[in-house]
């Protein structure tokens, strides 16, 4: 069976003298749909009509509206803007088709017409617009099909971050949800904080997103700490907590690894593409290494201080302290939120950025909410799971 023939394009005729859309209506009829208008109002009308027209040919002197008003209407419409026009005109001056191609007009056309070159241009112009119009249909193809792999790339990436943090805390008395408080809490302090002079610029564009993104990771480095020390049922010796406080190091050092053995690995074409892409492990690493340092110097495992803590850690280190606070150890009870919180208010200044407390104390409620929201089961309930 032969295939349907491809449908007709559709040429709107406008003109207001009747003989004139005749002529034209029978030279194009053979080979289009043709529709005719006799006023710049009923053209205009015309052009909302479905199918909508694929090419205008418009007549330039008409009453009430003439052509360049016309022209002007439709490409002030979106759902208009792109139809072709050819203005079909027995004007004759440079000006006028100057001042028609300025407009948009795609070309000019003079009275008497040629039924050769109205054929001949009808035709160009209506294959340069299935061209634009299959470009156009092929870069939203692309674009929705480049949106739809960012989508499964992030994703993946998410995972890949959640399993590897999962796995850290595996290795630990902690649970899984430790990572979804700790996240939850880092994202309401940099959401509060964002329009903050001191951190506008940090918390700016995708970086705040980023910081949120790397939160989980900023314990990976327990799974270098001796299961003797990490699963001790009781407090740490000096010794120990010495050991134990290398995990800051670790994990930094194993994701400053990772990344340049990716790049490495990328090779020199596409190695700045690759660093763009891992830029969360940046912050991933700044979040690792920094989440125990203290605002007055006396943390690990660089003692820095102050503004030298990247804002990233600041925003862990009290994410990280408010949920061993609130949250039951094998060394000690689960703190109600009234001691918590004046633990943390006490560290103003010397453990935490005098900020980042007080954006704490105006989201206190919403921490409160989210540690009931994603509370550890109890012993019981963990052991019938």
């Amino acid at each position: 069976m032969q295939a349907d023939a491809a449908p007709k394009q559709t040429i709107l005729i406008v003109d207001d003298t009747p003989q004139n859309l005749t002529i034209l209506g029978e030279l194009l009829q053979p080979y289009y749909r043709v529709r005719a208008a006799n006023s710049g109002e009923r053209a205009l009308r015309a052009v909302s009509l479905q199918p909508r027209p694929d090419l205008i040919l418009l007549d330039v002197m008409m009453p009430d509206m003439d052509g360049y008003a016309v022209m002007e209407r439709l490409r002030a419409d979106p759902l208009t803007h792109d139809i072709p026009v050819i203005f079909v005109t027995a004007m004759h001056g440079a000006e006028s088709e100057e001042h028609g191609l300025e407009l948009g007009a795609v070309d000019y056309i003079t009275k008497p017409i040629n039924p050769a070159i109205v054929l001949a241009r009808v035709r160009t112009h209506l294959e340069l617009k299935q061209a634009r119009d299959r470009l156009s249909d092929e870069n939203e193809w692309l674009e929705s099909e480049v949106a739809r792999r960012m989508r499964e790339n992030l994703m993946i990436q998410d995972l890949s971050v959640r399993a590897l943090a999962c796995l850290s805390e595996a290795r630990d008395n902690e649970t899984g949800l430790h990572i979804v408080r700790t996240q939850t809490y880092v994202e309401l302090l940099a959401r509060h904080l964002s329009a903050h002079p001191r951190f506008a610029e940090a918390l700016s564009g995708d970086q705040l997103g980023m910081i949120v993104k790397a939160a989980p990771l900023h314990d990976v480095g327990k799974v270098g700490v001796p299961d003797s020390i990490l699963l001790k049922p009781g407090r740490l010796t000096p010794e120990e907590f010495e050991t134990m406080k290398s995990h800051a190091t670790i994990g930094a050092d194993a994701i400053a690894k990772a990344m340049q053995q990716a790049i490495a690995s990328a090779g020199p074409e596409a190695a700045e593409q690759a660093a763009r892409a891992f830029h969360f492990l940046e912050v991933a690493q700044e979040i690792a290494a920094g989440h125990h340092e203290k605002w007055d110097g006396s943390g690990y495992p660089r003692g820095l201080a102050g503004e030298a803590i990247p804002v990233s850690a600041r925003l862990m280190a009290l994410a990280d302290v408010f949920d061993a606070l609130m949250t039951r150890r094998v060394y000690k009870p689960a703190f109600d939120l009234e001691e918590t919180t004046r633990i943390i208010c006490d560290g103003r200044g010397k453990h935490f950025d005098p900020d980042v407390v007080d954006a704490f104390v105006a989201c206190r409620e919403q921490f409160s909410d989210i540690a009931t929201r994603f509370a550890d089961p109890l012993p019981d309930e963990a052991g019938a799971a």
